[in-house]
């Protein structure tokens, strides 16, 4: 089952849940029987010579759900010892659950660590969604064994301790090799440390329709790769270089050519036309030698960028440029154009320092970059990443990329883009400008390049993390921007 494009907030599906027991008939216990349905056969698929099964069970739903998964898994033939290390349930449809276990002969182990040392794999259904509190105590011993068991752990609905809208460990959390989340997808499972905690993700909505959604606002979407295929199509046969798209990139102030090259070069791997780069003038030769497929242009002021900035449809600006007064001049220049600009690095330094307002460009901060733009510490930029990508939109305007694992994408009013892909490689010297380059290459090629500014960004950080993955194939450690930049190619011009 491919996992929804749509990623709703923890009481967003609580409510789609209730309305589904409401108000379209579906009982609470046969969704929770179908989630331990749901959640046997993930487990089966992912280890199917698995025989010996713990059951970590909370006493509130999660933990009927673990109850539900117990029965069933033992009556197809596995060894299962369920344990409650936080009591029985009290009542509702987890005691029902309970219950049924116990009438099929199965029993309530007491938790003892010793436990993990017999079972092949771990069923962690002891807090899901319903976590008010950091863990701490007893439990947070339980979290820590298994952890440090070595053995693998399926979490129902959530990690156990992951707080399930930002991403953050509540304590501690379990880290599970796969989680199965239903109904809905959280946010969590995208944000802060989520990744890390979940393992692999499964959706199953226990055929709760979508229109119990109704209502209920996104609290992000996942980029589909069908909008890469829908903004950059395969090319019709005459197509000419004047038909893809002018970049101009003004980057890259003294001893900094590198910057300015990789943004450059980013623009033309991901398909632009042209692509025009304004620089110090120092490195304007060195740069063409090296990439002669750039026209390099030395200015020495603002008054040299008149024609360029009149023949592009997209301007990238800021990286390696520095806060000098050439660089400060050219920003304002860049700033005052009626062009849609792609706003990186030095650029969003400056702009911190003067703030202004603009509907048709693209600001990709990095979060050190947006806290000064929001007047923040970096931790708390880091903190809650949703609430600093949104904040940006709503106060500088147009689009906003926070950078970061999970890179997050906010235009207007609609739920922010996340990006799924990338990896720890990727925080290296270099990638945000590639980043750039890559974002107004793509802009560029659009038929009203404002307008398409946001898909662009979404799609432009979904490329950018797809040629990522492929450049570190070899191994993370030690990946360069050049790197990313030989890959792109691959990522824009996707199989049928």
């Amino acid at each position: 089952m491919q996992p929804p494009l749509l990623v709703y907030t923890t009481a967003a599906v609580r409510a789609a849940d209730r309305r589904a027991i409401a108000s379209l008939g579906i009982p609470g216990y046969a969704l929770m029987t179908r989630a331990g349905e749901a959640a046997l056969s993930a487990l089966r698929g992912q280890w199917p010579l698995a025989r010996r099964l713990l059951v970590l069970a909370g006493p509130g739903n999660n933990g009927g759900d673990g109850y539900v998964l117990a029965r069933f898994a033992r009556a197809a033939g596995l060894e299962v010892v369920l344990a409650a290390p936080a009591g029985a349930p009290a009542g509702g449809d987890a005691a029902r659950a309970a219950g049924d276990w116990q009438a099929s002969g199965g029993l309530v182990t007491p938790w003892a660590p010793a436990l993990l040392e017999r079972a092949e794999l771990v069923v962690d259904a002891l807090l899901g969604t319903g976590l008010a509190r950091d863990v701490d105590g007893a439990l947070a011993a339980v979290i820590a064994a298994v952890n440090d068991s070595g053995r693998p752990t399926i979490a129902l609905d959530v990690p156990s301790g992951l707080d399930s809208d930002t991403g953050q460990a509540r304590g501690i959390a379990v880290r599970a090799a796969v989680t199965i989340t239903f109904v809905g997808l959280k946010p969590g499972f995208f944000l802060g440390s989520g990744p890390e905690y979940r393992g692999r993700l499964v959706c199953d909505d226990l055929d709760v329709p979508a229109t119990a959604f109704a209502g209920e606002v996104p609290a992000l979407r996942r980029i589909p790769e069908g909008d890469l295929r829908a903004l950059l199509p395969r090319r019709a046969r005459a197509a000419h270089k004047g038909q893809n798209g002018h970049v101009l990139v003004i980057a890259g102030g003294p001893g900094m050519p590198g910057a300015a090259r990789l943004a450059g070069e980013a623009a033309l791997r991901v398909g632009a036309g042209l692509v025009t780069l304004a620089t110090a003038p120092a490195h304007a030769a060195v740069i063409a030698a090296g990439r002669p497929e750039l026209i390099c242009r030395g200015v020495d002021s603002p008054s040299e960028l008149g024609e360029a900035l009149a023949a592009a449809d997209v301007v990238a600006i800021g990286p390696g440029l520095g806060r000098s007064p050439w660089a400060r001049a050219l920003v304002a220049a860049t700033f005052a154009a009626a062009r849609p600009l792609v706003v990186d690095a030095d650029a969003l330094n400056l702009l911190a320092e003067a703030p202004r307002r603009r509907e048709d460009w693209c600001l990709t901060p990095h979060p050190g970059e947006a806290g000064r733009l929001l007047g923040q510490a970096v931790a708390a930029v880091q903190a809650d990443r949703l609430a600093a990508v949104r904040a940006l939109a709503a106060r500088y305007g147009g689009v906003a990329v926070l950078k970061g694992a999970g890179t997050l994408v906010a235009a207007g009013n609609a739920a922010p883009w996340v990006c799924e892909r990338g990896n720890p490689g990727m925080a290296a010297a270099g990638m945000g400008d590639v980043l750039t380059g890559v974002i107004a290459g793509i802009a560029a090629q659009q038929s009203d390049p404002a307008a398409l500014l946001g898909s662009a960004a979404a799609v432009g950080v979904l490329v950018h993390a797809q040629a990522g993955d492929l450049a570190a194939r070899g191994g993370e450690r030690g990946l360069l921007a050049s790197d990313v930049l030989g890959q792109l190619p691959a990522c824009v011009n996707p199989s049928a």
